[in-house]
């Protein structure tokens, strides 16, 4: 198989291949560095690459497949890491000047957990400054450039995640999801993201925006891939105790393919006005094609979704502010004029409209919670728009506050939701579809994503890099 054949193998099959013999870990990894060599200068994917490092742990992963004491289905996998995910021994910036230099003495739990099976580290990702905008044209490193289109944006502040995937620089990633995070990039980038059930993953280590809002979780090129990254990164951390501590599932199981009776709630017309006319054409046609599965349709009504991103706004923006204070006071000049203007409103709001938010929260959150009597997951576009262009968002002149109108919400109600391809607009520019379940409930929004995934072509499309 060809290099180029090599690097576009999801985390499944990769597994596979290394089990029957048929590849090594140090091959797969030579491949991807080679990619990366061949593409960063166009892409500024990567804040920090660790090529030597890479190499020794693909050779350790080798030793152990021939040895046959493999660790599992990651092990000498080549993964990268968001770049707010604090790594041991490795500058962790969350795409900041203020942390340009800032060196962990400890992994963040993610990390660990991942190291323990086995993967292979390619490197730190860039990001969107302190995790605070939605596009990764913001950042101390520089904007992150899609591979779709170089001049548009990635979505943030994953974006170096889901681009390093979409261009087949390594087969897995961690990104993180304050509002949209994980699932925007996903959306604009065409790949995978799984933003978790809040408590399910901990957040031990990972750089915060607000604490009541993060979600960890895969970002990856398949719906299968982004269960087997699950399974290792779930579960309690006595150090984050925001963590559940609940039996976990078999994700991997649950990918049976069968949706037959399941019932998806769709907003409203007006909640869905908005939209670009190709967006929702894809989105209705990836209805259809999960009714064509055996699925039905339930039109719901949340009457708080409107408000949502003001609901967001007024959680996040004090708990971010809260978290930076003291720089904005002592190194108000190392923030982006955009970031810094973010925050300094979150310092302006007061006691009472944070409070009015986490009200209001509550309300959205019954809302949504009822309607599940009647449905068993939740359906809607992952954004109302493809990528926009980097000169547009930097010149303020964008759309990047209309990105999470979709996505936000479920940050608010902590429930568990997957992006996944289901189009491409007239210019070549991916198209996201959001599967949102019950809390604690990933094994069902999996398997709605892969029932949809393998009954379309979607998935398997390349941006035109080579």
């Amino acid at each position: 198989m060809r290099a180029d054949q090599l690097v576009q193998l999801t985390i499944a099959e990769a597994a596979r291949s290394f089990q029957a013999g048929e590849l090594s870990p140090v091959e797969l990894t030579r491949a991807c560095l080679q990619r990366i060599e061949a593409l960063e200068p166009r892409l500024n994917v990567f804040v920090t690459l660790l090529s030597e490092t890479a190499l020794a742990e693909a050779t350790a992963a080798e030793r152990r497949l021939g040895n046959g004491k493999r660790l599992g289905p990651l092990d000498g996998i080549p993964f990268a890491i968001k770049d707010l995910y604090e790594t041991k021994g490795i500058r962790t910036t969350a795409g900041s000047k203020i942390l340009a230099d800032h060196v962990p003495s400890e992994d963040a739990t993610c990390v660990r957990r991942l190291r323990e099976q086995g993967v292979v580290l390619l490197g730190k990702l860039n990001m969107h400054e302190w995790a605070f905008g939605a596009t990764n044209a913001i950042s101390h490193f520089g904007p992150t450039h899609n591979p779709w289109a170089l001049d548009r944006i990635t979505g943030g502040s994953s974006g170096g995640s889901a681009a390093a995937l979409a261009a087949s620089l390594c087969l897995g990633c961690l990104g993180s999801d304050p509002g949209g995070s994980i699932r925007m990039p996903a959306s604009m980038c065409g790949i995978v993201g799984l933003k978790p059930t809040f408590g399910r993953v901990s957040k031990h280590g990972v750089v915060p925006l607000s604490g009541s809002l993060d979600h960890a979780g895969p970002m990856t090129r398949s719906v299968e891939d982004a269960a087997i990254v699950l399974q290792a990164i779930a579960g309690a951390d006595p150090n984050d105790p925001t963590t559940a501590d609940l039996p976990l599932p078999d994700y991997r199981s649950a990918l049976s393919g069968d949706v037959q009776g399941l019932r998806i709630g769709v907003p409203e017309k007006e909640a869905l006005s908005g939209l670009d006319e190709e967006v929702e054409v894809s989105f209705r046609q990836a209805l259809k094609t999960l009714v064509g599965l055996g699925a039905s349709l339930v039109e719901v009504e949340i009457p708080s979704l409107q408000q949502a991103p003001a609901i967001w706004l007024a959680v996040a923006g004090p708990e971010a502010a809260a978290f930076h204070r003291r720089n904005l006071e002592e190194r108000p000049e190392d923030f982006s004029e955009q970031v810094r203007s973010r925050l300094q409103l979150g310092l302006q709001l007061r006691a009472v409209d944070y409070l009015d938010g986490l009200d209001r929260q509550r309300q959205l959150r019954s809302e949504v919670e009822e309607l599940y009597a009647r449905i068993d997951v939740l359906a809607t576009p992952t954004t109302a728009f493809t990528a926009s262009r980097i000169e547009d968002e930097l010149a303020a002149t964008g759309r990047e506050v209309h990105l999470h109108h979709f996505t936000c919400p479920f940050n608010l109600t902590g429930q568990p939701v997957i992006s996944l391809p289901c189009g491409f607009d007239s210019q070549g520019l991916p198209i996201g579809l959001q599967i949102v379940g019950r809390p604690f409930d990933e094994e069902t929004v999996l398997r709605v994503g892969h029932a949809y995934e393998q009954a379309t072509e979607w998935h398997a499309r390349r941006p035109p890099l080579d």
